[in-house]
């Protein structure tokens, strides 16, 4: 089957063109998004001409968490919403449908049970006031719905419990945007997401 990833020696010769290797590349292994086009592919472009070598498709990756880790933190909270939400089945990538296991993809062997999935909708809520502008992103790593579920509950200080709707949204706590508390939380979410592409690569067998 052929790899829906260029040639690292196309990647590092293209443009910054959205339909370019470099794109492609990016919007396979880190989730397509408006941000990656605008901002994403043509810093790492220009960087390609200056700085260590890229000399294979993990220097890449680190090559992009490094740009990123070198935005504001609204312009990384807009990166990482790029991908899909915990407990999400629909307009997924082929990637994300495998690693969120959704029935149809090849490595769903056990579905969630309705009550995880309810209270996955829950905690996402849950997690996007207390958080405002933040998306709750993990590295599954194989990992059940339900065992993420209680990783989240961890995270918003809830006991664990599979109650839909506790405890109400109302009563979540807001912490500041751009607070250290929120800002600790949009950059742990941006090395999961290099975490998550890290994955992808050596399911493609291109680490």
């Amino acid at each position: 089957m052929e790899s829906p990833i260029p040639s690292l020696a196309a990647i590092l010769s293209s443009s910054d063109e959205p339909t370019s290797p470099l794109a492609t590349t990016l919007s396979v292994l880190f989730e397509s998004s408006q941000i990656l086009f605008d901002r994403l592919v043509p810093q790492l472009a220009t960087s390609f001409g200056s700085g260590p070598k890229v000399d294979s498709y993990t220097a890449l990756i680190d090559r992009a968490i490094s740009t990123i880790d070198g935005w504001d933190d609204a312009q990384k909270a807009q990166f990482v919403a790029g991908h899909p939400r915990i407990g999400e089945s629909q307009h997924l990538s082929k990637f994300s449908a495998n690693e969120q296991g959704v029935a149809g993809a090849h490595t769903q062997l056990n579905p969630a049970p309705p009550e995880v999935l309810e209270r996955l909708a829950h905690l996402n809520a849950c997690y996007e006031r207390t958080y405002p502008g933040l998306r709750y992103i993990t590295f599954v790593n194989g990992r059940s719905r339900a065992v993420i579920a209680e990783e989240m509950e961890d995270v918003l200080g809830f006991t664990h419990s599979l109650e839909k709707s506790e405890p109400p949204l109302s009563a979540c706590k807001v912490v500041d945007v751009g607070g250290p508390t929120w800002t600790g939380e949009v950059n742990r979410a941006v090395t999961d997401v290099g975490r998550i592409t890290k994955s992808r690569l050596d399911k493609l067998g291109l680490v």
